[in-house]
């Protein structure tokens, strides 16, 4: 079994390591031949399934289990949302067009301080109300989740729990469908073993 902050901190890491090779992209006519495309689909593939789980049940517990749960959770929700309008404009645009380039360093600011509220002001408040047990099961809770997880951003869909669990699972169903019709999903590395 694993926890949930050692499954959240696998999908963190494997983000943080797309941020460092990100950073030194192409821009321009390079940007075209570079690959750059395909790392970035890997990067709005990987956060679309992770934000989409979080707002499922992390929040929710985060909501359930803190005195100032909403407020920690609204403020991150808010910024999850935001990222998801510049991962559409990455899904929408192409490299070497100024706005992806500017949507990717957005995203990869924003990514970061993003990881680091969680990380560093979240965690360690639910680190200190919830027993081993709650904080596995948890974590089982998301692996399970992650594998019928939207592959897409879907700016427009409520961050609502309810609404993520039950839209969010037909909007993952579409998404598998136009991933497997795209040869998207082909490109996309599968994700890291969780101890």
């Amino acid at each position: 079994m694993v926890d949930a902050f050692t499954f959240l901190r696998g999908d963190h890491e494997s983000v943080l390591g797309m941020f460092e090779v990100l950073d030194g992209a192409p821009q321009g006519e390079g940007a075209k031949v570079s690959g750059l495309d395909t790392m970035v689909t890997n990067l709005i593939i990987a956060e679309s399934q992770h934000e989409a789980i979080e707002q499922q049940y992390f929040w929710p517990t985060v909501r359930a289990y803190l005195d100032d749960g909403d407020k920690l959770a609204d403020h991150a929700i808010a910024q999850e949302d935001s990222g998801k309008q510049l991962l559409q404009q990455l899904e929408d645009g192409r490299p070497g067009e100024p706005e992806y380039h500017g949507a990717l360093a957005a995203f990869i600011t924003a990514g970061r301080e993003h990881i680091r509220y969680e990380q560093d002001v979240v965690w360690p408040r639910l680190a200190a109300v919830l027993g081993e047990g709650e904080l596995q099961e948890l974590g089982e809770t998301l692996k399970r989740a992650k594998k019928s997880a939207p592959t897409r951003p879907h700016p427009d869909t409520p961050s609502n729990s309810s609404v993520q669990k039950t839209m969010g699972m037909a909007a993952a169903t579409v998404d598998k469908i136009r991933d497997a019709a795209t040869g998207r999903s082909r490109d996309n590395p599968p994700d890291a073993p969780t101890p």
